[in-house]
């Protein structure tokens, strides 16, 4: 975003707020709002475009409360206090951490212990784990071996509760070893094997068996997944934290949510697109196909990243040093073409997408590694969301008939 849209003169902000400039400066004398000097003009100052629409959403709260908090639940104003995950500047940040230094620099299990507790030090949650017997493991390795790896993670947590009776202890520290003995759980029934750290190997085993070399690739993904504020998904594990349900129907229910085409489901789409490409050697073309009849690009655009996600950037970079030139080539095609028809750039499923193609994974890999890297943060939202004991719960605006009398 550019210094002029991020910022807005007083007149600009006095206009938006409804306020007179008098009012306006009386708004920051009072720290409801911040200026700042503009450089070169020292009797200018300018204010954040985000502090001042802070601000308009605040006055139509007060005008009209019932709207405002509709507004909330669609790209609106925050619904829900949370210490997990920022979203400012076109970065992304868990707990404070740029998650690209994260992805660089940091194991899997160090960024669930940090989501988790605040703490990488925490990692050694996942230590120890003997709540699911391994032979009731390989008994639901052969039920389940034939379904796609979010319906055999969707299969495997209601059988595995029962023999885990920790799972409603829903203290902090008892969640958080639940978790870590979820996440080993998940990537036991993706691979077909027991998983253990570093839980990336249990991938490379099985996905990539000749090519260990791609297991800091695939740890960098699992990464970037991790969390993304107060998506479908998270907010759907928060519901169920807030009925006090165990770490287990969390991440089960979370999971339904994220298995929708408008979310999880959207790497189907992606990958037909790259397929399409493949057929059809006009890029642009097919982009302008997909517009006409589907109104938009799969994989491309995020409201949160007008100027382009910071995940799908690094994902094409790990593509780039990993992977098949022919499938980089390719992305770059596309991504010229979307962008020259739309304007947008690509965002986290389509960076999954050309990081499975590039590094030769099956077509399965990106839903995969986008769900178990996922689940750190679902778990960390319930983790706030126990601490938190509060019910969610909000009301429906009725617009049906009126009652007879």
């Amino acid at each position: 975003m550019s210094s002029s849209e991020r910022y807005m003169t007083a007149r600009q902000a006095a206009v938006m707020l409804d306020i007179s400039l008098p009012t306006l400066y009386s708004y920051v004398s009072r720290r409801m709002l911040h200026s700042e000097p503009v450089t070169g003009k020292p009797r200018v100052r300018r204010y954040l475009r985000d502090d001042v629409l802070r601000l308009v959403e605040r006055k139509e709260f007060r005008s009209n409360p019932a709207k405002a908090a509709e507004k909330g639940l669609h790209w609106g104003s925050p619904v829900l206090p949370s210490a997990l995950t920022l979203v400012d500047g076109g970065r992304l940040f868990y707990r404070g951490v740029d998650v690209i230094e994260l992805a660089d620099h940091s194991t899997f299990e160090q960024v669930a212990a940090l989501l988790w507790t605040g703490d990488t030090k925490q990692s050694a949650f996942f230590a120890e784990d003997n709540a699911t017997p391994r032979s009731i493991l390989a008994s639901l390795f052969k039920s389940i071996g034939r379904l796609g790896p979010v319906e055999r993670c969707q299969m495997i947590l209601p059988l595995a509760v029962s023999s885990d009776l920790s799972a409603h202890d829903l203290r902090p520290a008892a969640v958080a070893k639940t978790g870590a003995h979820i996440l080993r759980l998940l990537f036991s029934a993706v691979a077909g094997f027991p998983a253990a750290p570093p839980l990336e190997q249990a991938l490379v085993r099985t996905w990539t068996p000749n090519r260990k070399s791609i297991a800091s690739a695939l740890r960098a993904a699992l990464i970037l997944c991790a969390d993304h504020e107060l998506n479908v998904s998270a907010f759907t594990a928060r519901c169920i934290a807030s009925a006090r349900s165990t770490p287990y129907e969390v991440v089960l229910g979370a999971l339904a949510a994220f298995r929708g085409r408008r979310h999880g489901g959207v790497s189907e789409e992606v990958e037909m697109l790259f397929r399409d490409a493949y057929k059809l050697a006009d890029c642009r073309q097919l982009v302008a196909t997909r517009l006409r009849s589907f109104g938009h690009v799969p994989g491309f655009g995020h409201q949160l990243y007008p100027e382009g996600d910071p995940r799908a950037q690094k994902l094409i970079s790990l593509a780039k040093t990993y992977g098949r030139p022919r499938e980089v080539e390719l992305a770059k095609r596309l991504i010229q073409a979307s962008h020259a028809l739309t304007g947008d750039y690509p965002n986290l499923d389509f960076g999954l997408a050309v990081f499975a193609r590039a590094l030769g994974l099956s077509s399965e890999a990106p839903i995969a590694i986008f769900a178990l890297g996922r689940t750190v943060g679902w778990i960390a939202h319930a983790i706030e969301q126990y601490a938190d004991d509060q019910l969610i719960r909000p009301r429906a605006r009725y617009i049906g008939p009126n009652p007879e009398n």
